[in-house]
């Protein structure tokens, strides 16, 4: 492709991000949390679900971009805090989204990794300044994007210095209306055979249903990818945002269990047909 120096398959191997000692690109790493900090007492139970569980990350909403201006947007700087605090007593690393080129350098004292979400992967002075900020980044793709858009993004975060940038597949926008998106499960592979950074799948976003998640979550670990990030609330009837797709902490610790065997399974056997997939994930 056109303009990637930096991001383009260069011969010298695949990145590994590292979130404060966490590594995205080896192995198969689990980011898990609630869509938005809502209390302490929520957040906290649901980090200690997602450790319990064995998830590597914890995602939590500070700031949420929503389609409606009356819809909860986050508690900003209250949220930041109570995410440093479930860090403190789970020592998982936080993962939280930034909109706003301006928040970067604050955001960044509280979040070990940024994220950058579908709506702002084309917010190029945002880019700019994660960039900048050399904290690890997750870069979501647009929901009508093609891949060289996606990877073109990534070039701006990387041609500021910063190499720690994770592209992550969340759905993009089709003609289907039973799914929230369209999980575009052929990006994972095609993404491979363009750039050495890694490559994770978010199904709780393209599927907008629980039940789609475990099944779509085994089918990225199918395809190779580096790891998914899922929403887990420890009450998702009482959830504020994204109900419909926020996992419990017991079907996210039954799908754990399942994602975590057929990555062993697979890494063991290299090369395998479908049909021993599918079998090692029941």
């Amino acid at each position: 492709m056109k303009n990637l120096r930096l991001a383009s398959l260069n011969g010298e191997g695949r990145t590994v991000v590292r979130v404060e000692g966490i590594p995205i690109g080896e192995g198969f790493t689990v980011i898990a949390g609630p869509c938005s900090v809502e209390t302490e007492r929520q957040t906290i139970e649901t980090a200690h679900a997602v450790k319990k569980a064995g998830g590597h990350l914890l995602r939590g909403g500070a700031f949420k971009p929503r389609s409606s201006p009356y819809a909860f947007q986050g508690l900003g700087l209250k949220a930041l805090k109570i995410l440093r605090k479930a860090k403190g007593e789970t020592g998982l690393p936080i993962v939280t989204e930034v909109i706003d080129a301006r928040d970067v350098f604050w955001v960044s004292e509280y979040a070990d990794m940024l994220q950058i979400g579908a709506r702002n992967m084309q917010n190029f002075s945002l880019l700019k300044e994660v960039g900048r900020s050399h904290k690890p980044v997750l870069l979501k793709r647009g929901m009508n994007s093609t891949l060289e858009e996606l990877l073109n993004c990534a070039e701006y975060i990387l041609s500021e210095g910063n190499p720690h940038v994770v592209l992550c597949e969340r759905g993009i926008r089709t003609f289907e209306s039973y799914t929230r998106n369209t999980l575009d499960l052929t990006a994972v592979p095609a993404l491979k055979e363009l750039t050495h950074l890694p490559v994770i799948v978010d199904p709780s976003h393209a599927t907008g249903r629980v039940s789609l998640i475990p099944p779509l979550s085994l089918a990225s670990v199918a395809a190779g990818a580096d790891g998914i990030i899922v929403e887990v609330h420890n009450n998702p009837e009482e959830a504020l945002c994204d109900k419909e797709q926020a996992l419990t902490p017991r079907e996210f610790s039954d799908m754990m269990r399942r994602v975590s065997a057929l990555h062993r399974f697979m890494d063991s056997m290299g090369t395998i047909d479908s049909t021993e997939v599918m079998a090692a994930g029941q």
